[in-house]
């Protein structure tokens, strides 16, 4: 089974938009973790958030990750906040390589600022709390097997190849008969 390609990375970093240009162009299945969670609830992840709080969705997100990565061959976009679970990292490693779409701090809230679909940016100061995020998940997406660098004057185009590039500098074999 060939192995899977999960996106991480913050919030507004071009997760599900790199995600769905790369299985286009590798002709892979996708798979948005968080779309995923929504479709299962039949809710928006605010509305899950609201009614369950955020750990209930932390465990759904660890299932739903664990379903789409047991299928293999998939390219996997997953939510800002998977990545910080180990048992999360531990899957990934598993069953896929992890590419971490690096974002600065402007580019993100230039992206999330306008979004009311973001419910931990839901606070009185909504861009310090992008901030902390932002240091505090920093050093552990830092911690990918790969790591892609998303610029906000970039297309999706060029952010897909700088990130095919890297994966196939890191593990050409994930890449094998595409």
């Amino acid at each position: 089974m060939r192995r899977n390609i999960v996106l991480i990375g913050m919030m507004g970093a071009g997760k599900t938009a790199i995600g769905g240009e790369l299985a286009r162009r590798l002709r892979r299945p996708f798979a948005d973790t968080d779309a995923e969670i929504e479709r299962a609830a039949a809710m928006t992840i605010p509305e899950i958030f609201a009614r369950d709080g955020e750990d209930f969705f932390r465990a759904r997100e660890s299932e739903v990750l664990g379903r789409v990565l047991a299928t293999g061959n998939s390219i996997v976009s997953t939510g800002g906040g998977a990545w910080m679970r180990a048992e999360n990292r531990e899957r990934i490693g598993a069953h896929g390589v992890s590419v971490w779409l690096d974002c600065d701090l402007d580019t993100l809230w230039h992206r999330v600022r306008h979004r009311p679909t973001r419910p931990l940016l839901q606070t009185a100061d909504p861009r310090g709390t992008l901030e902390r995020l932002l240091a505090e998940r920093g050093p552990v997406y830092a911690l990918a097997d790969i790591r892609v660098p998303a610029r906000r004057g970039d297309s999706i185009e060029d952010t897909a190849t700088r990130a095919l590039d890297a994966i196939r500098a890191h593990d050409p074999g994930i890449l094998e008969g595409q």
